[in-house]
């Protein structure tokens, strides 16, 4: 069984010394370290990093690794977090009608790609229960209109804390999440099906059949209150040609999503991923 390890994701403003700093304290508290990636973008003035290491014969207990570490950040004005690998994290699930994106992220779990447990899916429409019940997987329909979206995103979130749902993934679903929903609840990560920031909103093949385009993409990224402007995690393309009508558009853009949504959620879930402002740096 591979050994559990640490990892500390780390952000703050550029200075000397900053790796040794940090790589003294998984040393000097009998840590060994097996990954660890950096980055400085010069723009921001900002040092970014990731470093991982065993917790075997580390001599701190989980508890007191944060605050330990906090003693150091403080003074480097670092914002930081800390994850475990044997962490196994719940993802919900939200689809509308089409199915191709869950069944991948079924898949992909059960095939043990990812670590994550996934109890619940939501959904705005009843189409896909079938699914849920097929995996043994909860199910709640969820209806949203303009008149009932406050108390529908209230019931959401219930669900999502009855559940103790650590991220939600948007698998196709054709719904915009409010402001006051994200502010509650930030761990969300949609799939958009243009190469953001090509074709923002509804109906990005048709609007791409339209422009005449050679190329088309996918696009997986958090999800902010500006409709799909929140930061990218990860992208793909694939060539069109004249030939191609929209239904060619479409299914080549299908397999474009699954893979995109699921290289995103597995990027996120072993902690390889760094937001600040609006951009990520992704370890891999």
């Amino acid at each position: 069984m591979t050994s559990p390890t640490a990892t500390l994701l780390i952000s703050c403003p550029d200075q000397r010394g900053l790796v040794a700093k940090i790589a003294n304290f998984i040393y000097a508290n009998g840590g060994n370290i097996i990954h660890a990636d950096q980055h400085t973008d010069f723009a921001a003035g900002l040092f970014l990093t990731r470093i991982e290491w065993q917790l075997d014969e580390f001599n701190l207990p989980r508890d007191l690794i944060a605050p330990a570490f906090n003693a150091i950040a403080q003074p480097l004005q670092a914002k930081w977090e800390l994850h475990f690998s044997d962490t196994v994290r719940r993802i919900a699930i939200w689809v509308s009608r089409q199915d191709h994106c869950l069944f991948d992220l079924i898949w992909r779990q059960r095939a043990k790609e990812f670590t994550a447990d996934i109890p619940l899916i939501i959904s705005n429409h009843p189409d896909l229960k079938v699914v849920a019940e097929q995996f043994g997987i909860e199910y709640y329909h969820v209806p949203i209109t303009k008149e009932n979206k406050d108390e529908q995103e209230a019931k959401q979130l219930e669900l999502l804390q009855q559940y103790k749902i650590d991220l939600v993934v948007l698998a196709k679903y054709m719904q915009i999440l409010s402001g006051e929903f994200i502010a509650k609840f930030p761990q969300v990560i949609n799939i958009h099906h243009s190469f953001l920031p090509a074709f923002v909103g509804a109906n990005p093949y048709h609007k791409a059949f339209e422009r005449g385009v050679k190329i088309i993409g996918a696009t997986s990224h958090y999800v902010t209150d500006n409709l799909d402007a929140g930061p990218i995690i990860e992208q793909d393309v694939v060539r069109v040609s004249h030939r191609d009508e929209v239904e060619d558009l479409i299914r080549k853009g299908k397999d474009l999503e699954r893979v995109v949504l699921a290289r995103a959620v597995r990027l996120h879930l072993q902690n390889r991923v760094l937001v600040y402002g609006n951009r990520t740096v992704v370890f891999e």
